[in-house]
């Protein structure tokens, strides 16, 4: 199956009542995973690409991309390419060339006049280059540049500043924080529904929800309920590799061909994106 944009299938989302799910991809296994899930669960999904991920492939975005690209055309569902968490203009100016169709500008950490002037920016590069631009507003938790606690006080999105954010930037997407953190461990997060619910009167793009790993699934189908149309996870995905290729090693101390055990975390990845894609867009 062809690839399709981003814009696609959150579009589908929301018009369905649902959220697509976007999952982070490190490595060729990841993209794997992601896919074979998907398959599995029979649902669209979104392979997003950080700035941390391309910084980790030595800067070079276009092996790990075009990789994924080719694991996605292979998948028996719809499956997109998204460039995440973007700072560097120079990373985002290569989205287009490289194959992604949409992109998320992060200028979270700068004051808000600074941040609204550089996403404005960005989003008419994006839209002049064909991409669907995500952005983010307010501090989810878990960065290095953002408040420790996500339910500290002035760090969830405001309605009414949401609104005016999008109408002067322009974007496609906002990314909200609603009690969420990033790289949580564990499902714990309590996420401010009735805040999703003001957020998505307010706003006329589709809402996103970053940190997803750290929601448990009711709070997650909450959020979807309430609003959210995009889900962004990653360390769920890291936390089911590691543990499984930890009880491969564990079981096997002298394995030095690393196929066994890359196969066996790539297998515990895909069952955590099917149980995933259940909770959020069934």
């Amino acid at each position: 199956m062809s690839l399709v944009s981003t814009r696609e299938l959150v579009s589908q989302g929301a018009t369905g009542g649902r959220a697509v799910a976007a999952f982070n991809v490190i490595t060729l296994e990841h993209a794997e995973a992601v896919t074979a899930g998907a398959e599995a669960a029979g649902t669209p999904v979104i392979l997003q690409i950080s700035e941390n991920a391309v910084r980790f492939h030595g800067g070079r975005v276009e092996p790990i991309t075009r990789a994924a690209a080719e694991v996605g055309r292979a998948c028996g569902v719809e499956v997109a390419l998204h460039l995440d968490h973007v700072t560097d203009m120079r990373l985002l100016h290569t989205a287009a060339d490289a194959g992604f169709s949409s992109a998320m500008f992060d200028a979270g950490a700068q004051p808000y006049a600074e941040n609204l002037a550089a996403t404005r920016a960005a989003a008419q590069w994006a839209h002049g280059a064909g991409l669907w631009l995500e952005a983010e507003l307010g501090y989810v938790g878990g960065k290095p540049d953002a408040p420790a606690n996500a339910h500290a006080a002035g760090v969830r999105t405001d309605p009414q500043e949401a609104a005016s954010y999008v109408a002067d930037t322009g974007v496609d997407a906002l990314a909200v924080a609603v009690g969420s953190s990033h790289a949580m461990t564990e499902r714990s997060a309590s996420l401010d529904h009735a805040l999703i619910e003001r957020l998505r009167e307010a706003v006329p793009v589709p809402l996103v929800l970053h940190g997803s790993s750290g929601v448990g699934d009711e709070e997650l189908r909450r959020a979807v309920r309430a609003g959210i149309v995009k889900i962004n996870i990653g360390t769920a995905l890291n936390i089911a590799f590691t543990r499984a290729v930890r009880e491969a090693l564990a079981t096997q101390p002298d394995l030095t061909d690393p196929r066994p055990y890359l196969a066996r975390g790539r297998e515990a990845m895909a069952e955590a994106v099917r149980l995933l894609l259940a909770v959020v867009s069934g």
